[in-house]
C-alpha cells in the first residue's frame, strides 16, 4: 500500500498492513471511520456500527431535520445513499472482525478496504466543514 492516507490511518493501520496483519489493519481502518463519525456527529457512545451510521447520516425528509452529518443540500436519494454507504461499510468490513476471526489473506483486497476507509474519512471531514459553515 503506497501513497498518503488520512492521518487517522497512517500509524496503526499502515503498520499492521506492512506486517501482513490485514485483518487488524482493516478493522482499525473501519474503527477509525466509526470514531470519526461519532466525534463529528456528537452522537452518544451507546450508538455503534450500523446504527451510529444510520443516525449520523439520516436523510432530511418532509421538513424534518436529518442526521448531523447528512448533507441537507443533497437530493434525498443521495442522502439515503450516503447513509447506506457508511452503514454498509460498518456491516461488511468492521462488524465481521468485531465478532469473529476473519481470514484476510489478500493484500490487494485489504488495501482496497483501507482506501475505502480513507475515502469515508475524507467525506466525514467534508461533513464537518458543512457543519461549521452552517453554524457561523
Amino acid at each position: 500500500m503506497s501513497g498518503h492516507l488520512h492521518p487517522a490511518l497512517e500509524d496503526t493501520v499502515r503498520t499492521n498492513f506492512d506486517l501482513g496483519d490485514y485483518e487488524t489493519a482493516c478493522f482499525a481502518a473501519m474503527k477509525a471511520v466509526e470514531v470519526a463519525v461519532r466525534d463529528a456527529s456528537g452522537l452518544d457512545n451507546s450508538l455503534v456500527g450500523v446504527p451510529l451510521m444510520r443516525k449520523a447520516f439520516q436523510a432530511h425528509q418532509n421538513g424534518k431535520v436529518g442526521g448531523p452529518l447528512a448533507d441537507a443540500g443533497a437530493e434525498g436519494g443521495e442522502q439515503d445513499a450516503a447513509s447506506s454507504l457508511f452503514a454498509g461499510a460498518m456491516g461488511a468490513y468492521k462488524n465481521p472482525a468485531s465478532h469473529r476471526t476473519v481470514d484476510f489473506d489478500d493484500p490487494i483486497e485489504a488495501a482496497e478496504i483501507i482506501q475505502f476507509a480513507d475515502l469515508l474519512l475524507r467525506q466525514v471531514e467534508r461533513a464537518k466543514r458543512r457543519q461549521a459553515a452552517t453554524t457561523t
